[in-house]
């Protein structure tokens, strides 16, 4: 992650792993339901389709919370090849429920500058 993106005000968590598995092999773990259903059960999920696919690239589905307030969230799985026949698996999860939105806004002191007499 660059450092641009670390300045980038935002609500989510990045992981990246490097896997000693062919990125075919990890697109199908990310993408067909049974096999997906052995580590993210369709259970933690707001609905069992994805939300978003780039075949072979990237999937993205949608999560909610099974307490409440049931937030919900967005979890995002890229890979790509690395140099040594493995893969470069990506996690980026990010809540985008918009009541989420509304409690990073409303900070104590309004998010404005404070002022001084002197």
């Amino acid at each position: 992650m660059s450092d641009a993106a670390c300045d980038e005000p935002g609500h989510g968590i990045e992981q990246a792993y490097e896997l000693s598995e062919p990125p075919e092999k990890v697109w199908r773990a990310l993408s067909i339901q049974a096999l997906r259903e052995h580590w993210l059960p369709e259970a933690a999920l707001a609905g069992p389709e994805p939300v978003a696919v780039t075949p072979g690239e990237e999937v993205s589905y949608r999560m909610r919370e099974a307490v409440p307030p049931y937030l919900e969230s967005t979890v995002t799985f890229r890979i790509a090849p690395n140099g040594t026949g493995g893969t470069c698996l990506r996690i980026i999860h990010d809540l985008t429920d918009a009541r989420f939105a509304r409690l990073t806004k409303a900070a104590a002191n309004r998010n404005a500058p404070l002022l001084r007499a002197a």
